[in-house]
């Protein structure tokens, strides 16, 4: 039996009630699996952790992480911690430190989940966005020129290599490729007129090498109007950091809302650990009433399984989510149910228990 060492960094508000109902369906899966198992260790960092020690995470935290398989983090960001700090210290840093620069992120609307466009079905809405993790648009680049003095400047800078952006593109080519799907490309090369201009020739070069994958390329503006009036043209899709972000909310909205959006950020060659979260934020407004919905934690914990090669277990989770949507019988109210976090997660145990 293979075991796995995870770091769990539940974070702020809601984090720690959904992590903790992923932790339980993965034990079950893997209980009832028998091949794996889990070995979880738990790290306090965050925002409570920054308010008492005036930092993120502690200062060998790095070190720490570097031992694990993987990471499974909750939620990061609250009131009184500015968010720039919150972020840029605790989750930019793994991805960045860990070269993490895949971050992929399913929008895949299951049958049972609330679709808020007409033409909104499972055949329709089924896209894996494939976002640029490392660089782009959040590579922290800049200047803050003459502060508080009326000449202030703010200069806010992307950064696109050719070693970073030429190795996004590619893994989207080969994820097309692997999958027969179509794979689109996401910019705006008439207004950035650098890098996005930058972004859409390496793209074609790319191409080249994978003549069987049938492409297309938006601007940023038109391919979010196409998500909600034509999503179903959208497969495989490659974007930057930034477009990845905001494309990626939007496409949470169509397949049924954060409570069910997932993402994993990728380290591909394995020399560090990868890291798997629900993207939906820490939402304080709701945190320590026990309604979270930790469906979308529970997504990525289906994401980690498929990472470490148990495909068919992470597809077990996804068809659990997609049983207890279909029913309709156990839901936060997010979804239109009367059920806490809890009974959601039990739920999903007891599905996964009749099944596997």
């Amino acid at each position: 039996m293979k075991k796995y060492k995870i770091a769990v960094i539940a974070g702020d508000g809601i984090g720690p009630e959904v992590v903790n109902e992923g932790m339980k369906v993965m034990k079950k899966a893997a209980e009832l699996d028998g091949r794996l198992s889990f070995e979880f260790t738990y790290f306090p960092w965050g925002c409570e952790y920054y308010l008492e020690h005036g930092k993120m995470m502690a200062d060998d935290g790095m070190e720490q992480l570097k031992e694990f398989d993987a990471i499974y983090l909750g939620a990061v960001g609250f009131p009184g911690v500015p968010d720039h700090i919150s972020l840029w210290d605790l989750l930019l840093r793994i991805r960045k430190d860990f070269d993490q620069y895949v971050n992929i992120r399913p929008i895949q609307l299951l049958n049972g989940a609330p679709c808020p466009i007409e033409n909104g079905t499972k055949e329709t809405i089924d896209m894996l966005f494939i976002r640029e993790n490392s660089e782009g648009e959040y590579a922290g680049a800049g200047d803050w020129l003459f502060k508080g003095k009326p000449e202030e400047v703010v200069l806010q800078t992307g950064v696109f290599s050719r070693k970073g952006t030429e190795r996004i593109i590619r893994y989207a080519f080969e994820t097309a490729s692997k999958n027969g799907k179509t794979l689109t490309s996401i910019s705006k090369a008439n207004a950035l007129n650098y890098s996005m201009v930058f972004w859409d020739e390496v793209f074609e070069e790319v191409s080249k090498g994978y003549p069987h994958v049938k492409t297309a390329s938006y601007l940023v503006d038109a391919a979010a109007m196409l998500m909600i009036k034509d999503p179903k043209r959208f497969e495989v899709v490659v974007t930057s950091n930034l477009f990845g972000d905001i494309l990626t909310d939007l496409g949470a909205a169509l397949a049924g809302g954060m409570g069910l959006a997932a993402g994993a950020n990728i380290n591909p060659e394995r020399i560090y650990p990868s890291m798997f979260e629900p993207i939906h934020g820490s939402a304080p407004d709701i945190a320590g009433q026990g309604i979270a919905n930790p469906l979308a934690a529970v997504w990525s914990a289906s994401q980690m399984f498929d990472f470490f090669g148990y495909e068919d277990i992470g597809k077990q989770l996804l068809n659990a989510i997609e049983e207890l949507l279909e029913t309709q019988s156990v839901l936060t109210p997010d979804l239109g149910g009367t059920s806490t976090t809890s009974e959601v997660g039990d739920a999903v145990v007891d599905i996964l228990t009749g099944s596997m």
